[in-house]
C-alpha cells in the first residue's frame, strides 16, 4: 500500500506540474493570438504581424521527417526482429540504436550540417532540416515498431506459414496489419518530438526572417521553435515581442496537440478494424 500510495503521489506531482506549465502557457499567451497573428507575416523586426512562416515551417519540416524516419524505422524494425539472426551482431546493432536515442539533439544539429547541408550540398533548406529531424526520430520509431512487431503473438506467423503463404507474405498481410496501431504510437512521439526541436533545425533549415514561404524543398524555411529561440534571445526589443513569444509557444503545443489528435484518431480507426 505504501509503494502504491507513493505512485499515486508521483502520478499527481506529475500532472499538477503539467498543469501549472499549460495554464502558465495560455494565459500569458492567449492574448496574442488572434487571427492576423496565424495568418499575417512577421513585421518591424519581428515585433508586429503574425507567425504563418513559422507555422507552415514548422508542418512542413515535422511530416517531412516522419515521412523519411517511418518507412525507414518500420523496415529497419521488420528485419531485426523477422529476419536477423538474434546474435551478437543484432545486440550490437540495438545496443547502437538505443545510444543514438540518448544522444543530444544538438549533436543531429551538427551533424545535419556537416553532412547534409555541406557535404551534399543541400545548403540551408527544408530538405537538409527534414532529414536530420528523420535521423533525430528515427531511433524512437525503430524501438516502438520493434516492440509492437514483438507483441505479435507467434501462433500469427505459424499459422500464415501453415497456410502456405511465404514469410513476406506473413509479415506484410498478417504481421503488419496487426502491429501497425502500435507503430502509429511511436509515429506521434516521433512527430511531437520532431515539431517541437531547435537545434537541429537552427544549423540545417531555420532562419531568423524570410520574407516569402517555402516552394521548393531547397528553402529556407522559418520554424515555431527557433522562432520563439530568437525571440527569447536574440531580440533587440525582448521586452516587447514577450507576448509574442508566449503566443507563438501556445500556437507550437495547440499544433502538435492537432497533429498527435490525427495520428491517434487513424491508430483508433486501425485498431477497430482488427
Amino acid at each position: 500500500m505504501v509503494a502504491f500510495s507513493i505512485f499515486r503521489l508521483a502520478v499527481y506531482i506529475n500532472v499538477g506540474a503539467l498543469g501549472v506549465f499549460l495554464l502558465f502557457i495560455v494565459v500569458n499567451g492567449i492574448g496574442a493570438v488572434n487571427w492576423s497573428f496565424l495568418t499575417e507575416m512577421p513585421r518591424d523586426s519581428m515585433t508586429a504581424g503574425g507567425i504563418l512562416p513559422c507555422i507552415i515551417g514548422t508542418v512542413y519540416l515535422s511530416l517531412g521527417a516522419i515521412l523519411v524516419a517511418f518507412p525507414i524505422g518500420v523496415g529497419t524494425a521488420i528485419y531485426l526482429n523477422e529476419y536477423a539472426t538474434q546474435g551478437r551482431w543484432t545486440r550490437i546493432i540495438r545496443m547502437g540504436i538505443i545510444n543514438l536515442a540518448g544522444v543530444p539533439s544538438v549533436v543531429y544539429g551538427l551533424f545535419g550540417l556537416a553532412f547534409f547541408v555541406i557535404w551534399l550540398k543541400m545548403g540551408v533548406s527544408l530538405l537538409a532540416g527534414s532529414l536530420t529531424l528523420a535521423a533525430f526520430i528515427l531511433p524512437l520509431i525503430i524501438g516502438s515498431a520493434e516492440e509492437a512487431l514483438r507483441a505479435i503473438p507467434q501462433t500469427y506467423r505459424e499459422a500464415s506459414l501453415a497456410l502456405g503463404g511465404t514469410k513476406w507474405q506473413t509479415i506484410y498481410k498478417v504481421v503488419l496489419p496487426a502491429a501497425l496501431p502500435s507503430m502509429l504510437t511511436g509515429l506521434i512521439l516521433g512527430m511531437s518530438r520532431a515539431a517541437g526541436e531547435t537545434a537541429p533545425i537552427m544549423f540545417t533549415a531555420a532562419v531568423f526572417s524570410t520574407a516569402k514561404l517555402p516552394t521548393s524543398i531547397f528553402d529556407e524555411v522559418m520554424a515555431m521553435p527557433y522562432h520563439i529561440y530568437v525571440l527569447a534571445t536574440a531580440g533587440t526589443n525582448i521586452a516587447q515581442t514577450r507576448p509574442l513569444q508566449y503566443g507563438t509557444a501556445l500556437v507550437l503545443m495547440m499544433l502538435v496537440l492537432g497533429l498527435n489528435l490525427v495520428a491517434i484518431i487513424i491508430r483508433n480507426k486501425l485498431q477497430k478494424k482488427l
